[in-house]
């Protein structure tokens, strides 16, 4: 594995604020390449039922059900919203076999509900956009099942906002599945039978890249943001790189999540002499983060550990790192299986762009909800979605996800790719390496430490 070089800081700026600043509405219509993937991506929308081998689910409820849809459409964390936004609509489609009331393409802006048929059952998705703080997170929840009385509440993309909706929740006795946070706690320390989650967490992130890492580079620091998110990444790198063979020779650094100037930070990753810097972050504080590792020489001196990012961020990152290996939890050219085939050319044709780092978060969910609806014979109240949705199993774009009935944990297919392009114009940018199946420990607080039966309980050795 090649040491990764950063770009120059122009060229970072230039890129990462492209990033930030790219709207939330589609891009034009990009021509697909030739690869072995489009001939499915030419599959009519009418034929999602037939991809998923069987007819569209059908549901008998005794009266329409509603479902919150809460996500960040015009946030910090914005950009990831819109992969939920259109893929959630998506897999609703998917299991019905014909597109909502809002047409074949979801727009927030033109319109917050869409309604979709199951038989003889329909189901509203309710859309609201919290902008990932948790103030108006928990606003919005409250007029969901206050107000609008939903029977089930999707979302969202901060941690700390899912954080704030996870007890709300509980206190209504309203099931909640978590897509796309990823913070550790929201199946461990904040852990309530209400919560479920389709989006994977630091610990499989940790996991999925810590068995390439330490094989290429034995001596590591990292970076994290202070808050729940950071601090559970930090944690499960620290310990799932150690238990690989890799070793941490300084303490974790904690960053506060609204920092803009990196010097002092870089500064200690440089003095640590490590080989590797492993980076957890969200949001814009990537631009002056790559600009404090370009002016203190951390870019030249040290290799960036870390997994590959969405495809609007990733030529920025990695432009000099072609031909590198490192680990994602979704890229739309890994998974080989027919749902995935449907969601990739769909996204295209409505989109126009590939599906990203959290499309498939979004579908899954759907594809849960549904699940679990045809399990309960559309019984939508807390008591039996909970019985459904404890070890469930369903086929998603990531191939299978399970359930994990101790801890709501849901154990799906991450992967190990290695990048052979920052400007393929259809974002083929990774190649499959090898693809993971992590079983993080159970990270229950200590009261509910019997629930987590024979897992391994607070860290891979169970130490």
């Amino acid at each position: 594995m090649k040491t990764m070089r950063i770009l120059t800081l122009l060229t970072i700026m230039l890129s990462l604020l492209l990033a930030a600043c790219a709207p939330t509405t589609p891009a034009a219509p990009v021509e697909p390449a030739a690869t072995e993937a489009t001939a499915a991506e030419s599959a009519p929308a009418e034929s999602a039922a037939e991809v998923a081998a069987g007819e569209p689910i059908a549901l008998t409820c005794a009266e329409p059900l509603k479902v919150g849809l809460i996500t960040d459409a015009s946030g910090a964390l914005a950009i990831y919203g819109a992969h939920i936004l259109r893929s959630f609509m998506l897999g609703m489609e998917y299991a019905a076999g014909a597109p909502g009331s809002a047409g074949e393409k979801f727009d927030f802006t033109q319109t917050q509900n869409n309604t979709f048929t199951f038989g003889d059952c329909t189901v509203e998705v309710l859309v609201r956009d919290d902008k990932s703080t948790p103030d108006t997170t928990a606003a919005v929840a409250r007029e969901l099942i206050d107000v609008d009385q939903v029977d089930v509440i999707v979302g969202t993309v901060s941690s700390g906002a899912t954080a704030t909706l996870q007890g709300i929740a509980a206190e209504s006795q309203i099931p909640l599945i978590v897509a796309p946070a990823a913070a550790n706690d929201i199946t461990g320390a904040n852990f309530n039978e209400y919560t479920f989650r389709v989006s994977r967490t630091n610990y499989q992130d940790a996991m999925n890249l810590c068995e390439y890492l330490p094989t290429q580079y034995k001596t590591l620091v990292q970076i994290a943001p202070d808050y729940n998110f950071g601090w559970g990444s930090a944690a499960a790198f620290r310990d799932a790189c150690t238990l690989n063979g890799g070793e941490f020779v300084a303490d974790d650094i904690l960053a506060p999540a609204d920092t803009t100037d990196f010097t002092p930070y870089m500064e200690q990753i440089l003095d640590s002499g490590a080989e590797a810097y492993i980076v957890t972050w969200a949001g814009g504080g990537f631009i002056p983060m790559m600009q404090a590792a370009v002016d203190t020489g951390v870019a030249e001196e040290m290799a960036l550990g870390a997994t590959f990012v969405d495809n609007v961020a990733l030529p920025a990152f990695f432009a000099n790192a072609i031909g590198t290996t490192s680990g994602i939890l979704y890229n739309w050219a890994l998974p080989q299986n027919p749902i995935n085939d449907w969601m990739v050319a769909e996204t295209r044709a409505r989109y126009g762009l590939a599906p990203d780092l959290f499309d498939a978060d979004g579908f899954n969910a759907a594809l849960m909800l549904v699940n679990g609806l045809a399990a309960t014979g559309g019984d939508a109240s807390a008591a039996a979605l909970i019985s459904a949705f404890e070890g469930m199993s369903f086929e998603g774009p990531k191939g299978t996800i399970e359930i994990r009935p101790e801890d709501h944990v849901a154990i799906q297919d991450m992967y190990i790719a290695k990048l052979v392009s920052v400007t393929d114009p259809d974002s083929k940018f990774l190649e499959p390496v090898t693809t993971t199946r992590p079983q993080p420990p159970c990270l229950l607080p200590e009261a509910l430490k019997d629930r987590c039966g024979a897992l391994p309980y607070g860290s891979l050795s169970g130490q």
